[in-house]
């Protein structure tokens, strides 16, 4: 009574599931909860909050307590920006030392970069989990999982990002919060001791506001706020550059940890995040019924 029914394409009734609930019919034992683990349910907001700070903290702690690794940080900053040399797309201190010029937009990328990261990125999940439950775990499993991931090239991959290149390599970059005396950036000034400096590759800035960028594409349903979703991770990358955080590779190394991020919330559920119902045990459609 009350179970929500599809009709398929033979004239039959039955029960809307989703890909990951169907494995779930006929198993018991380990199968049968390892079953119940991947269909998406309704999240509970104690555990969400419990969650997300607890592996932000820990994300943080292992980012942290990766060793800096300065001279190999630095050699690769040297490779990587020879590389971009090689490919025609080193224009990273062009474009710092022009957007610095204009004293009110780089300070406004300052904070940008120190505050828009955590805000939007925390914004969209409280969206999610209020108008979009059913599809709240598995768009959250992508940005655990590409976040994860990162910690990976972090450890393997120590990168200077490029305002703290050495001068002798060719790379006369400007440290925008320095030189402005912004507040707020664990990337330079007096907050830079509780950062890991040396953590430049792959760019979370990117990672996660592209996750952002395209759940808002994806889900939003007023076509200004879709526009605008799509523009976040691009006028992010705009930013991470002008300020020197990065090098353009490092946005390409965050994109492709949220492609892995994607494959495993795609492997876990049997759908991509945005494919399963908005809400947990909504009808998922397939053929209207004839009268």
């Amino acid at each position: 009574m009350g179970e929500t029914t599809v009709t398929t394409l033979d004239g039959r009734q039955g029960p809307a599931t989703t890909p990951a609930a169907d494995e779930h019919r006929g198993q018991g034992g380990a199968g049968g909860m390892l079953s119940r683990l991947r269909t998406p349910r309704r999240p509970r907001l104690w555990f969400e909050i419990l969650l997300i700070a607890v592996s932000y903290w820990t994300y943080s702690l292992i980012r942290n307590a990766v060793p800096e690794q300065k001279a190999q940080a630095l050699r690769n900053a040297d490779w990587i920006w020879s590389l971009e040399h090689h490919l025609g797309i080193a224009v990273e201190q062009s474009v710092n030392h022009a957007v610095n010029s204009v004293t009110w937009l780089i300070v406004g990328m300052n904070y940008y970069y120190a505050t828009l990261h955590f805000v939007i990125t925390l914004g969209v999940l409280v969206w999610l989990f209020r108008r979009h439950p059913g599809r709240y775990a598995a768009t959250r499993l992508v940005l655990f999982a590409t976040t994860a991931v990162a910690l990976v090239g972090y450890y393997f991959f120590p990168l200077a990002p490029p305002r703290l290149m050495n001068t002798s390599s060719g790379g006369h970059f400007i440290d925008t919060v320095a030189v402005h005396q912004t507040w707020g950036s664990m990337a330079s000034g007096n907050l830079k001791n509780m950062s890991n400096q040396y953590a430049a590759m792959p760019s979370m800035h990117i990672g996660w506001s592209l996750w952002c960028g395209l759940t808002i594409f994806a889900l939003a349903s007023v076509p200004w706020v879709r526009v605008l979703g799509l523009l976040y991770p691009a006028v992010t990358l705009m930013v991470i550059v002008s300020t020197a955080n990065h090098f353009w590779l490092d946005a390409v190394g965050g994109m492709l940890c949220l492609a892995f991020g994607f494959l495993v919330a795609r492997l876990w559920y049997g759908a991509l995040p945005y494919a399963l119902p908005r809400i947990v045990g909504q009808q998922t459609p397939m053929l209207p019924m004839k009268a």
